[in-house]
């Protein structure tokens, strides 16, 4: 070692050399690793003396889980659906007659209209004419009837007294039905001109609300237009509810429902008024329809929202927490026999904000895991608590 020497204070002070700081690391380094393995082997030495400590039962390392037996009660049954909006009876509007151009629209979306009330006015000044023309010929016809008529009954007096034959006076009688023929048919024929004209003005066919409007003053309308206006007969308004197969086969005509537009925070009351007779084979799904009074918010071709509710039925209620579901749909764990997980499928009834019926899978005396069962295993032992106000658990 190498030292340098010094008086400080009356003592001696030694300063260390770079072999002495290496050697102190080695001892340290030595010293750590020897106190590890005391350490270790005085715990070994402790939880292992005597072989004495007893070993953890099976029972004390299964978890506890609160069971419920959620039995069966009366349950209204409930049906989730959505679909659009439209009128219950969707009228439409065109052109009756034959057309022309259009002078006039009386009537705007929204507005509501009586039955025969003009909706738009077609331009007749050429009929009129021809009306007018028709109307004429019927006075030609009435004057050339009233003549006949005349000159018949002065042949009937003087017949009798041999101033003329009887066959002149069948003739007068020819010639007076004729004048009377003719003027039946100037009046059918302006009786039809005139219908022709009224048939001109776009009439509404029945009470009702305007939806669409597809024709403006100056358009040339006629036969093949097409439609120009939509209506809602009386106004009332439906929604097509797209039901599954399996729920569509539950539902039956007068069924009450609510209805909720998208975008809107009301719901309207309603009731199935027709269920479709048949299933979409693409989509495997039916039509309900559901009949609603008139409201604004009730827009034909929205989207809407509806719950159908029906009758009851028993069925076991349990909360959501004890619902699972994985790829092959929901389940449940049920503690079963020796206190064992096991895995129930099963089939979704009425859900509400509290509970979820289940309309099949379960009887209702199982002892369901509340809560918890993402943790657990089919075939792993529990310890269960049963839920206070549900019976006890066996076994």
């Amino acid at each position: 070692m190498n030292y340098e020497s010094g008086s400080l204070g009356g003592e001696r002070l030694a300063i260390e050399g770079p072999d002495t700081r290496a050697r102190n690391r080695r001892r340290w380094i030595i010293g750590g690793a020897l106190a590890l393995v005391l350490a270790g082997g005085g715990g070994y030495a402790l939880t292992h003396r005597g072989g004495d400590a007893p070993a953890m039962s099976p029972a004390d390392q299964a978890p506890t889980v609160t069971v419920m037996v959620p039995g069966s009660g009366s349950v209204a049954r409930q049906i989730n659906a959505t679909g659009s909006l439209a009128a219950k009876r969707e009228m439409p509007v065109g052109v009756a007659g034959e057309g022309g151009m259009v002078t006039r629209v009386l009537v705007e979306p929204g507005q509501w209209v009586a039955a025969g009330e003009v909706l738009a006015v077609v331009d007749r000044s050429v009929q009129a004419q021809t009306a007018a023309s028709l109307n004429a010929q019927i006075g030609v016809a009435r004057s050339d009837l009233v003549l006949a008529q005349q000159e018949l009954e002065r042949a009937q007096q003087l017949v009798g007294r041999g101033f003329i034959s009887q066959a002149d006076v069948q003739r007068r009688i020819a010639t007076r039905d004729a004048a009377a023929a003719r003027l039946k048919v100037a009046q059918a024929t302006a009786a039809e001109q005139g219908a022709r004209n009224r048939r001109l003005d776009i009439r509404a066919p029945e009470a009702g609300l305007i939806l669409t409007r597809q024709v403006e003053p100056g358009q040339i309308i006629g036969a093949t237009t097409g439609t120009l206006f939509r209506m809602a007969k009386g106004g009332e308004m439906e929604m097509r509810a797209q039901l599954a197969e399996a729920d569509l086969a539950k539902v039956r005509v007068g069924d009450g429902a609510t209805v909720t537009p998208v975008g809107e925070s009301r719901s309207f009351s309603g009731h199935v008024w027709q269920v479709s007779p048949v299933i979409d084979p693409q989509t495997r799904q039916g039509i309900a329809r559901i009949q609603l009074s008139y409201d604004p918010a009730l827009r034909p071709g929205g989207f809407a929202s509806a719950t159908l509710i029906g009758g009851a039925s028993n069925e076991p209620q349990l909360p959501q927490s004890a619902i699972l579901s994985d790829d092959r749909g929901n389940f449940v764990y049920i503690v079963g026999k020796d206190n064992k997980v096991e895995r129930r499928n099963v089939r979704l009834g009425t859900v509400t904000d509290r509970n979820v019926a289940i309309a099949e899978g379960l009887t209702g005396n199982e002892r369901v895991i509340r809560s918890a069962g993402a943790f657990l295993n089919p075939g792993q032992k529990v310890v269960p608590v049963v839920e206070k106000g549900t019976e006890k658990a066996k076994g």
